[in-house]
């Protein structure tokens, strides 16, 4: 987050420095100049008012003299400019920072919708950026979130799309269905969906990407990098939720580590798994992990962690393995809005809700939205059809 008071007191450090600098060399100057004999009237009283007008400006020539060979030609013609033009510079930062909030600095560098992917994306910071109510999590909040999940995935599947489609295995198509894989984080931070760079390559997004990928997954280079897609890809909710379905009580996945959160954190996500154990098995959270593995490999892409050959390798595999498990782009979408509640009741955040808004928006905007509005990508590219192994008779 910019910190106002840091932009102004650094402002303001380079204001001093570059007065003193100047302060400096102008008391150099002074001593020099100081040299010079400068006539007295009470000691000459001889010399006439005209006389010393016409002494001074002799000697305000010479100044001028002096300091021209101390910082050459060029230097003395702009050096008032260059003080004047600083101090204006420092001064209109200022006020523009003390004007500024922090989500207003945010705003101004990554667009207006900063505010709703904060408070709609893991990857981020997670806040809430209105005025909404902070809930308590219990027993009926609970229900009203497996309500609204439901609905929001009925609503998705009454969605149309394209029938899947068969792939080869050469097949062009599949880097950028590698690409789409991230569609639903990448929508919500309106990243580029065409290839694989996130983003354009200027300072400022970069070190907010570095910044976020370090804070919220603790990753800090190619190897962390490479270990958590790893997890994700061979682990992730699929094993949590298969472990949380398996379990007959909370108690048997808790320790005497775990403090009084932890513990109601545990229970709730429990309760999320025995409710729809009957419903989906532990393969359907591969959109889950499969839709943030794929969107941390594009930005280990960007960032300079992998190279664009290694990240389409990894998006290839990680094709593969969601094709294994889900059908479509619609029940892929399902999986992120199941995957992100049941970590909502680890994470014990009560505004699940708007989160699985933002995602069912998200997802509606890949599959129906306008291609003029930079939408519909996933109705662009078809799901691919899983191939049928076909048995030769003895």
């Amino acid at each position: 987050m910019f910190d106002i008071n840091e932009i102004m007191k650094r402002a303001q450090q380079a204001s001093e420095q570059a007065a003193d600098s100047i302060k400096e060399t102008f008391e150099k100057s002074e001593e020099i100049v100081s040299k010079i004999e400068v006539p007295n009237s009470e000691e000459s009283p001889s010399i006439s008012a005209a006389e010393v007008e016409e002494q001074i400006a002799t000697n305000t020539k010479r100044q001028v003299e002096i300091l021209g060979q101390m910082f050459g030609p060029d230097s003395m013609a702009q050096m008032a400019a260059n003080e004047e033009l600083l101090q204006k510079m420092v001064n209109d930062k200022v006020t523009e920072a003390a004007a500024s909030t922090a989500e207003n600095l945010i705003g101004q560098l990554f667009g207006e919708d900063m505010g709703v992917i904060a408070a709609a994306l893991e990857t981020l910071e997670m806040e809430d950026g209105g005025d909404e109510e902070e809930l308590t999590f219990n027993l009926e909040l609970e229900e009203s979130l497996y309500t609204a999940l439901e609905e929001a995935m009925d609503r998705l599947e009454a969605m149309p799309e394209p029938e899947p489609v068969p792939y080869q295995k050469d097949d062009t198509k599949w880097e950028q269905f590698g690409i789409l894989l991230s569609g639903i984080i990448s929508r919500l931070n309106d990243h580029n969906l065409s290839s694989m760079d996130v983003e354009e390559h200027i300072p400022v997004m970069e070190q907010k990407i570095v910044s976020l990928v370090r804070r919220s997954w603790g990753i800090d280079g190619r190897s962390d990098l490479l270990d958590m897609i790893r997890y994700l890809a061979q682990e992730g909710y699929i094993l949590r939720y298969q472990l949380y379905s398996e379990a007959a009580s909370p108690e048997e996945l808790m320790d005497e580590t775990m403090d009084e959160d932890d513990r109601e954190s545990t229970s709730r996500a429990w309760r999320f798994a025995q409710r729809y154990k009957c419903w989906y098995t532990p393969g359907f959270m591969a959109g889950w992990d499969i839709g943030r593995a794929a969107m941390l490999t594009r930005w280990g892409c960007y960032l300079g962690w992998l190279t664009e050959s290694e990240a389409a390798g990894i998006l290839w595999d990680l094709s593969q393995k969601v094709v294994e498990e889900l059908h479509s782009w619609r029940e892929f979408a399902q999986s992120y809005l199941f995957g992100g509640l049941m970590w909502k009741m680890l994470c014990g955040d009560s505004s699940a809700g708007s989160y699985l808004g933002y995602i069912a928006d998200a997802a509606t905007d890949l599959l129906a939205g306008k291609a003029e509005q930079d939408g519909g990508q996933w109705r662009g590219c078809p799901w691919p059809a899983q191939r049928k192994i076909g048995f030769t008779a003895l």
